[in-house]
């Protein structure tokens, strides 16, 4: 069976998750950043065209550093290189999706590479780069849409499902980690695992207190945001903590979202809420289902915790330099290693589903401040940290020149030391030294 051959039944989507299992002496981790650009004379939203806009920075750094650029109709959208990827985020976010590597110390290399080339090519073009999980300068009004035709799509459709969808999408900006899976027992491990730990993952790296300008009474605008976004597509999976959750319950979750569309010849043709069950017995406009319908339909589906041929841990907020290597280190360390695997679900394992979406709301507003089931979030945090630390320890790879990677979690012990989230640490200089300053707070955050 090909990509492209029509499937007719779940036990082909089955097989196609089982294609992702991974021998756990193959575990790769792969890194996804994204941030926020402004021009630098007046910290301007950046646009798409003309000689300073995205379009033209992405042509530039095809020329300059050898990356194939990808098309749409006449737009470059993307790029790619050895496995890796630099793609366009509806409001001109710039997102590096990393290749997958064996250690931290390949992904963090790999990403101050990539900072490095866009500020090599940024600098000349006026460009500036935020490390901030939210726009902090402007509504969803002001900021450019980029030419994209799945976001043309995206636009129509998701204001029907939820407030903030347009905020999400053109404000926002996050790190996240993909990781390997063994077998289902083992995916089932770490997505009920990761997902039980998203709250806690979230205060830590909560780092968007300002939007549009000013403060809006919560530390993480960008997990505010996604918690109004679509509850059929977004959010905590309440099977995921089910006894018999694995393939099967993801895949028939999966098959009931409506899509947003098909890609045929290069075109997007709108799916108009159409489930994938539905196209599968149905078809769409002549067309019938395949396995590239499907990878690209778990695309369009935004859990905090997201299973393809990888899992992806989506909670975090794009955050300064130190603590983006931070992310996939502490989820390497918990989820690669038995004994943290298991001492990290303990610690939520007892908490109902109501529970756990209330600690996600209580940590957008109040960040490492936030009560959770049995208390503050700070010493769960800190354990949590700890539990990375030793499992790093124990499955550090001997003999390589590099070999221990728990040095990537020591800004994040110190980030917890000091009791506050990064956004709580912005909008306390705001509202002090900063007297509110643009300047300040651009100095502050830009890479």
């Amino acid at each position: 069976m090909t990509a492209e051959t029509p499937v007719t039944s779940t036990s082909e989507l089955l097989d196609y998750l089982r294609a992702g299992e991974t021998p756990a002496d193959g575990f790769r981790i792969g890194t996804e950043h994204e941030k926020i650009g402004l021009r630098a004379e007046d910290f301007g939203p950046v646009p798409y065209q003309g000689e300073r806009g995205i379009g033209a920075l992405l042509e530039k750094i095809a020329r300059e550093d050898g990356w194939t650029p990808v098309f749409e109709a006449e737009n470059v959208i993307a790029l790619e290189k050895d496995g890796a990827s630099i793609t366009l985020e509806p409001g001109g976010q710039l997102e590096l999706s990393g290749a997958p590597v064996r250690s931290i110390f390949e992904t963090c290399d790999e990403f101050n590479r990539h900072l490095d080339l866009v500020r090599r090519v940024s600098e000349p073009m006026g460009l500036i780069w935020l490390s901030v999980g939210c726009n902090p300068l402007y509504e969803v009004a002001d900021v450019p849409r980029m030419p994209k035709a799945r976001y043309h799509i995206m636009r129509r459709y998701l204001p029907t499902r939820g407030d903030f969808s347009l905020h999400m999408m053109h404000l926002t900006a996050t790190v996240q980690a993909n990781l390997d899976y063994s077998g289902e027992a083992d995916m089932v491990a770490k997505m009920r695992t990761a997902m039980g730990l998203t709250p806690v993952v979230s205060a830590m790296f909560a780092n968007s207190s300002l939007s549009g300008g000013k403060p809006g009474g919560f530390i993480s605008h960008r997990v505010r945001f996604w918690r109004h976004t679509d509850p059929d597509r977004c959010g905590l999976l309440p099977f995921v903590f089910d006894p018999d959750f694995g393939y099967a319950r993801y895949v028939e979750w999966a098959l009931d979202v409506p899509m947003f569309f098909l890609v045929r010849d290069g075109k997007y043709l709108p799916a108009t809420g159409m489930t994938f069950r539905q196209f599968m017995k149905a078809g769409l406009e002549g067309h019938r289902a395949t396995l590239t319908d499907f990878d690209r339909h778990l695309t369009t589906l935004f859990p905090e915790v997201r299973l393809k041929q990888v899992i992806e841990v989506r909670g975090a907020d794009a955050v300064p330099s130190n603590l983006t290597c931070a992310l996939p280190a502490l989820w390497k360390g918990i989820l690669y290693d038995a004994e943290a695997l298991s001492a990290a679900w303990a610690l939520v394992e007892d908490w109902s589903f109501e529970e756990r979406e209330a600690a996600l709301d209580a940590v957008a507003r109040d960040g490492l401040a936030a009560e959770v089931p049995g208390g503050p979030v700070l010493p769960l945090a800190r354990e949590v940290v700890s539990l990375a630390f030793g499992g790093l320890r124990r499955i550090a790879h001997p003999g390589e020149s590099r070999d221990d990677e728990r040095g990537f979690l020591e800004p994040l012990f110190e980030q917890l030391e000091t009791g506050k989230s990064p956004g709580q640490v912005v909008l306390d200089h705001w509202e002090s030294d900063w007297g509110g300053s643009f300047d300040r707070l651009i100095d502050y955050a830009r890479y």
